[in-house]
């Protein structure tokens, strides 16, 4: 029976982050990945193919040669979305390789197979050279999820999918429905929309996103309509059925039915289903270690990310919210620094959060309603791209960025922003709020000329004006 220090169920950022961290304390680890390929759900079916996908949709858009197919703007609609699904692949392989490559260097042996609990201690690894036994000091869980599939929907992989199946379809639909409006289903529907797609999204609550500032969800859902995407809010699906395509010129073709709680019945060449991830915990025979998942197969742990037994850990999705690839990754670090007894420090309350959709958004910190209703003294300052250089170039004018500064101390307490490359602006955000900064620092920093984060700038002096009106 081989024996190690840790032993990492799920190659994904989580696991393979705390692996790393492990065998740079000089730890033997081993990890198993039922999949073909290392890096989990988010190399190879989710966060880097659909930012990939992502990429190339904006590519072709802006007319820009990133993509030899760029060029041409009568790429046809049977083989459009196979071309740029295609192009992902090569970002998607890139990964993989240096995911695998950082592995090896590390001297962490990967397992291929799936892994499960005999006890506590052990883990059974059912792959391709047979059934082998893992004893390990430490166990971390890093399965991730899988998207939910009621059993009450027909599900078929081309006429009504989940996310996983979205990037496997052969031909772009006409007109899709998407089901949910959370993370994924907006990233999808404006790309979808950005295509040319004839799109409908269906949201139970009366806004897209319920965590992000009201004012940038807005600025979202109106370009969403600008690109002729229609916004069902608050209305519930009751019913997903498959029913007969009329007129088809393809014999046995199907369209996708939604009927609504309100009476409305919708039709589609697709619906993609994005309501809800179910954690990946079913085959890990978790009451063998001694453990239990919720009703959604998600395990609880505590703030050092440790399970109800003790030396067996679990970080990323498969604990929940906030389930990106980037806590995930902090996760699986602190996770194996805490196991083997080194310091630690978190900016937990720092977290960035990063929506790929378009327009892209990102925030950090409080949003206006937290505030409000916590009655902390606060005041907005505003930049809109279009009153920057760099937002002229770029030919955006839907880009803001906002900051929520503290009425009394100045003190920064959030970033949000919505437009080109607003993932990457927030960090600025960020990392003045960890240094307990004031808007006073942004007025006082020369930014490069032209560029977008001299919207910082702009906002800290309209947020200043603000605050000498009070």
């Amino acid at each position: 029976m081989r024996h190690c220090d840790l032993c990492v169920i799920g190659s994904g950022p989580g696991g393979q982050k705390a692996a790393i961290q492990a065998a740079k304390l000089g730890k033997d680890v081993v990890i198993c990945e039922k999949m073909d390929f290392v890096g989990g759900v988010a190399i190879n079916t989710g966060t880097i193919p659909s930012k990939a996908l992502r990429e190339a949709v904006l590519a072709v858009n802006q007319m820009q040669h990133i993509i030899a197919f760029a060029q041409d703007q009568y790429l046809s609609r049977e083989n459009k979305l196979e071309r740029l699904t295609a192009s992902t692949q090569r970002v998607v392989r890139a990964e993989v390789d240096l995911t695998r490559q950082q592995l090896i260097s590390n001297q962490i042996e990967i397992l291929k197979g799936h892994g499960s609990f005999l006890d506590p201690n052990t883990v059974k690894v059912d792959g391709t050279r047979g059934v082998e036994q893992v004893h390990a000091d430490h166990i971390l869980i890093a399965t991730g999820t899988t998207p939910a599939k009621p059993d009450n929907i027909p599900f078929d992989g081309a006429t009504i999918i989940t996310s996983d199946e979205m990037l496997t379809l052969k031909k772009l639909p006409r007109t899709m429905i998407v089901v949910g409006g959370g993370v994924i289903g907006t990233e999808y529907a404006s790309m979808l929309a950005a295509l040319g797609v004839r799109v409908t999204l269906v949201e139970t609550r009366n806004r897209l996103l319920d965590f992000i500032d009201a004012e940038v969800c807005e600025a979202l859902q109106y370009h969403l309509r600008q690109m002729d995407c229609t916004l069902r809010m608050g209305e519930k699906v009751v019913s997903i059925t498959k029913v007969p395509a009329p007129n088809s010129r393809e014999p046995g073709s199907f369209m996708a039915q939604a009927t609504l709680e309100s009476g409305k019945v919708l039709s589609a060449d697709c619906l993609l289903y994005c309501i809800g991830r179910q954690g990946a915990t079913a085959g890990l025979n978790l009451q063998a270690a001694g453990l239990s998942a919720d009703n959604r197969g998600r395990i609880k742990v505590d703030s050092n990310f440790r399970t109800a037994v003790p030396h067996i850990s679990a970080v990323g999705d498969v604990i929940g919210f906030p389930a990106l690839a980037s806590t995930s990754m902090e996760q699986g670090r602190m996770a194996a620094l805490d196991m083997f007894g080194e310091k630690h420090d978190s900016q937990a309350e720092l977290i960035p959060f990063g929506i790929y959709s378009i327009p892209e958004i990102s925030m950090v910190g409080w949003t206006e309603e937290a505030l409000t209703k916590d009655n902390i003294p606060y005041e907005s300052g505003i930049a809109q791209y279009k009153e920057i250089a760099r937002g002229q170039l770029l030919n955006d004018e839907v880009g803001m960025l906002k900051l929520l500064i503290h009425q009394e101390t100045h003190a920064l307490l959030g970033v949000h922003a919505i437009g080109t490359h607003a993932t990457e602006l927030i960090h600025i955000g960020q990392a003045v709020m960890a240094f307990k900064g004031t808007v006073e620092y942004l007025v006082n920093t020369v930014f490069n000329y032209p560029t977008l984060a001299e919207c910082y700038k702009v906002a800290a002096l309209n947020g200043l004006n603000k605050l000498k009106r009070v």
